[in-house]
């Protein structure tokens, strides 16, 4: 059988693109030690009152003698609770870790303007840490087709100077 010049040249660049592909993914899960996100916590989704979800909102814990933050966020239809009515308010240059669930439906957290994003999963609980290098406010958008009132869902996150950080907006 015979394969025209033009058409064997297509067949050796569509196999050597897909060889690159492959060793692209090889090379960043090699030697940048990238992970494929799996190890998710799982809680019930209608019993999320027994958990830190029940009461939504900052906490202070200390770790290894420094002040951290955790953040627990439901992201409900079609609302971040804290972050839609009431800001989420955190100290700048300070670690922060977001504990993101949902007990109705798929949706994004996407903190516009910074690479922080992950899918809110019913009945898993996503998890990230960062510090917010300066103070400033950034937008939460779901990025992820919730219902028809997806478009207006957005929250805040406030970021203040450790200075005017107030505690008493903390939960216990």
């Amino acid at each position: 059988m015979h394969i025209h010049k033009f058409e064997q040249f297509w067949i050796k660049l569509s196999f050597g693109l897909i060889a690159f592909f492959i060793a692209t993914v090889v090379y960043g899960f090699v030697s940048m030690d990238l992970k494929v996100i799996g190890d998710y916590q799982t809680i019930d989704p209608q019993g999320l009152d027994a958990t830190p979800f029940g009461t939504p909102g900052v906490r202070e814990v200390t770790r290894n003698g420094a002040t951290e933050y955790e953040v627990y966020v439901q992201t409900l239809q079609f609302a971040f609770v804290p972050g839609t009515s009431s800001p989420i308010t955190v100290p700048a240059n300070t670690r922060v870790t977001f504990y993101i669930t949902s007990p109705d439906v798929l949706h994004g957290f996407d903190v516009a303007g910074t690479n922080l994003n992950t899918m809110s999963i019913p009945g898993q609980v996503a998890k990230f840490t960062t510090i917010f290098p300066e103070a400033r406010e950034y937008g939460i958008v779901c990025n992820e087709y919730c219902g028809p009132a997806h478009h207006i869902m957005e929250g805040i996150i406030k970021v203040v100077p450790k200075s005017e950080f107030d505690k008493s907006t903390l939960v216990e």
